[in-house]
Protein backbone atom coordinates (compact mmCIF):
# COMPACT_ATOMS: atom_id res chain seq x y z
CA UNK A 1 0.00 0.00 0.00
CA UNK A 2 1.48 3.29 -1.05
CA UNK A 3 0.18 6.72 -1.83
CA UNK A 4 -2.88 8.53 -0.62
CA UNK A 5 -4.85 5.47 0.56
CA UNK A 6 -2.24 4.77 3.24
CA UNK A 7 -2.57 8.31 4.61
CA UNK A 8 -6.04 7.48 5.96
CA UNK A 9 -4.97 4.39 7.94
CA UNK A 10 -5.52 4.73 11.70
CA UNK A 11 -2.44 5.29 13.86
CA UNK A 12 -2.38 4.78 17.63
CA UNK A 13 -1.05 7.82 19.54
CA UNK A 14 0.75 7.24 22.84
CA UNK A 15 1.74 9.76 25.48
CA UNK A 16 5.42 9.81 26.52
CA UNK A 17 4.40 7.35 29.25
CA UNK A 18 3.27 4.88 26.54
CA UNK A 19 -0.35 5.39 27.61
CA UNK A 20 -2.71 5.23 24.60
CA UNK A 21 -4.45 8.60 24.29
CA UNK A 22 -5.86 8.85 20.78
CA UNK A 23 -6.14 7.52 17.26
CA UNK A 24 -5.32 9.73 14.29
CA UNK A 25 -4.90 9.32 10.53
CA UNK A 26 -1.45 8.36 9.21
CA UNK A 27 -1.25 11.77 7.50
CA UNK A 28 -1.53 13.56 10.86
CA UNK A 29 0.95 11.13 12.43
CA UNK A 30 3.52 11.86 9.70
CA UNK A 31 3.09 15.61 10.25
CA UNK A 32 3.68 15.16 14.01
CA UNK A 33 6.83 13.11 13.29
CA UNK A 34 8.15 15.64 10.74
CA UNK A 35 7.55 18.51 13.20
CA UNK A 36 9.56 16.66 15.85
CA UNK A 37 6.57 16.34 18.17
CA UNK A 38 6.37 12.53 17.97
CA UNK A 39 8.42 9.49 17.06
CA UNK A 40 7.32 6.29 15.33
CA UNK A 41 7.25 3.33 17.74
CA UNK A 42 5.87 0.84 15.20
CA UNK A 43 5.82 1.05 11.41
CA UNK A 44 4.10 -0.76 8.56
CA UNK A 45 6.08 -2.41 5.78
CA UNK A 46 4.74 0.04 3.19
CA UNK A 47 6.03 3.48 2.29
CA UNK A 48 4.68 6.94 1.56
CA UNK A 49 6.74 8.66 -1.09
CA UNK A 50 7.15 12.35 -1.85
CA UNK A 51 9.21 13.93 -4.61
CA UNK A 52 12.37 13.83 -2.50
CA UNK A 53 11.79 11.41 0.36
CA UNK A 54 10.20 8.17 1.29
CA UNK A 55 8.72 7.36 4.72
CA UNK A 56 7.56 4.14 6.29
CA UNK A 57 3.93 4.44 7.25
CA UNK A 58 3.63 4.63 11.06
CA UNK A 59 1.30 2.31 12.94
CA UNK A 60 2.01 3.61 16.48
CA UNK A 61 3.54 6.98 17.41
CA UNK A 62 4.64 8.34 20.79
CA UNK A 63 4.59 12.01 21.74
CA UNK A 64 7.98 13.35 22.85
CA UNK A 65 6.54 15.68 25.49
CA UNK A 66 4.03 14.55 28.09
CA UNK A 67 0.53 15.86 27.45
CA UNK A 68 -1.84 16.13 30.37
CA UNK A 69 -5.11 14.81 29.07
CA UNK A 70 -8.08 16.51 30.72
CA UNK A 71 -11.41 14.76 31.09
CA UNK A 72 -12.10 14.02 27.45
CA UNK A 73 -15.37 14.84 25.84
CA UNK A 74 -16.17 14.11 22.25
CA UNK A 75 -18.22 16.34 20.04
CA UNK A 76 -21.75 15.13 19.53
CA UNK A 77 -21.79 14.09 15.88
CA UNK A 78 -23.25 11.41 13.65
CA UNK A 79 -19.81 9.85 13.23
CA UNK A 80 -19.21 9.64 16.99
CA UNK A 81 -22.67 8.14 17.67
CA UNK A 82 -22.02 5.52 14.96
CA UNK A 83 -18.62 4.76 16.51
CA UNK A 84 -20.06 4.51 20.02
CA UNK A 85 -22.77 2.11 18.82
CA UNK A 86 -20.30 0.19 16.61
CA UNK A 87 -22.29 0.78 13.42
CA UNK A 88 -25.04 -1.45 14.84
CA UNK A 89 -28.77 -0.75 14.94
CA UNK A 90 -29.64 -0.56 18.62
CA UNK A 91 -33.04 -2.17 18.00
CA UNK A 92 -32.42 -5.15 15.65
CA UNK A 93 -28.64 -5.46 16.30
CA UNK A 94 -27.72 -5.58 12.61
CA UNK A 95 -24.29 -4.13 11.80
CA UNK A 96 -24.29 -2.10 8.59
CA UNK A 97 -22.29 0.49 6.67
CA UNK A 98 -22.87 4.07 7.84
CA UNK A 99 -24.79 4.87 4.63
CA UNK A 100 -27.50 2.38 5.67
CA UNK A 101 -27.89 3.77 9.19
CA UNK A 102 -29.70 6.74 10.66
CA UNK A 103 -29.74 8.37 14.08
CA UNK A 104 -32.87 7.89 16.15
CA UNK A 105 -34.07 10.12 18.95
CA UNK A 106 -35.18 7.67 21.67
CA UNK A 107 -37.58 10.31 22.95
CA UNK A 108 -38.81 11.89 19.68
CA UNK A 109 -37.96 15.51 19.02
CA UNK A 110 -41.66 16.26 18.65
CA UNK A 111 -41.96 15.36 22.34
CA UNK A 112 -39.12 17.64 23.34
CA UNK A 113 -36.49 14.91 23.04
CA UNK A 114 -33.12 16.59 22.71
CA UNK A 115 -30.16 15.83 20.49
CA UNK A 116 -27.87 14.57 23.25
CA UNK A 117 -25.59 11.57 23.81
CA UNK A 118 -28.26 10.11 26.11
CA UNK A 119 -31.10 10.41 23.57
CA UNK A 120 -29.49 9.44 20.24
CA UNK A 121 -28.85 5.89 19.01
CA UNK A 122 -27.77 4.28 15.77
CA UNK A 123 -30.76 2.84 13.93
CA UNK A 124 -31.37 1.14 10.57
CA UNK A 125 -33.98 2.63 8.22
CA UNK A 126 -36.58 -0.16 8.71
CA UNK A 127 -36.42 0.09 12.51
CA UNK A 128 -36.53 3.90 12.38
CA UNK A 129 -39.63 3.77 10.14
CA UNK A 130 -41.26 1.17 12.41
CA UNK A 131 -40.59 3.24 15.54
CA UNK A 132 -41.78 6.43 13.91
CA UNK A 133 -42.79 9.23 16.25
CA UNK A 134 -43.09 6.99 19.31
CA UNK A 135 -40.93 5.89 22.21
CA UNK A 136 -39.44 2.38 21.95
CA UNK A 137 -41.98 1.12 24.53
CA UNK A 138 -44.93 2.55 22.58
CA UNK A 139 -43.61 0.95 19.37
CA UNK A 140 -43.09 -2.41 21.10
CA UNK A 141 -39.34 -2.24 20.45
CA UNK A 142 -36.51 -2.97 22.84
CA UNK A 143 -33.44 -0.77 22.96
CA UNK A 144 -30.40 -3.10 23.11
CA UNK A 145 -28.23 -0.71 25.16
CA UNK A 146 -29.21 2.57 26.76
CA UNK A 147 -27.32 5.43 25.09
CA UNK A 148 -24.44 6.88 27.10
CA UNK A 149 -22.05 9.77 26.62
CA UNK A 150 -18.74 9.10 24.94
CA UNK A 151 -16.39 8.44 27.88
CA UNK A 152 -12.73 7.59 28.38
CA UNK A 153 -13.83 3.95 28.75
CA UNK A 154 -15.66 4.13 25.38
CA UNK A 155 -12.62 5.73 23.76
CA UNK A 156 -10.27 3.01 25.07
CA UNK A 157 -12.71 0.32 23.98
CA UNK A 158 -12.76 1.75 20.44
CA UNK A 159 -8.96 1.81 20.39
CA UNK A 160 -8.99 -1.90 21.28
CA UNK A 161 -11.53 -2.63 18.54
CA UNK A 162 -9.40 -0.79 15.99
CA UNK A 163 -6.34 -2.57 17.36
CA UNK A 164 -7.74 -5.95 16.35
CA UNK A 165 -6.93 -4.96 12.77
CA UNK A 166 -3.33 -4.03 13.59
CA UNK A 167 -1.31 -6.52 15.64
CA UNK A 168 1.33 -3.85 16.38
CA UNK A 169 -1.15 -1.98 18.62
CA UNK A 170 -1.90 -4.88 20.96
CA UNK A 171 1.03 -4.53 23.32
CA UNK A 172 0.03 -0.91 24.01
CA UNK A 173 -3.69 -1.52 24.59
CA UNK A 174 -3.65 -3.95 27.53
CA UNK A 175 -5.93 -6.68 26.21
Amino acid sequence: MTGLNGLHKPVLVLNTSYEPINVCAARRALILILKGVATAEEEHAFFIRSGRRSFRLPSVIRLLEYRRIPHQTRALSRKNILLRDRFTCQYCLKTMPSSELTLDHVIPRSRRGESTWENLVTCCHPCNNRKGNRTPEEAGMKLHRPPRPFSLHTSRHLMRLLGHGDAQWRKYLFY
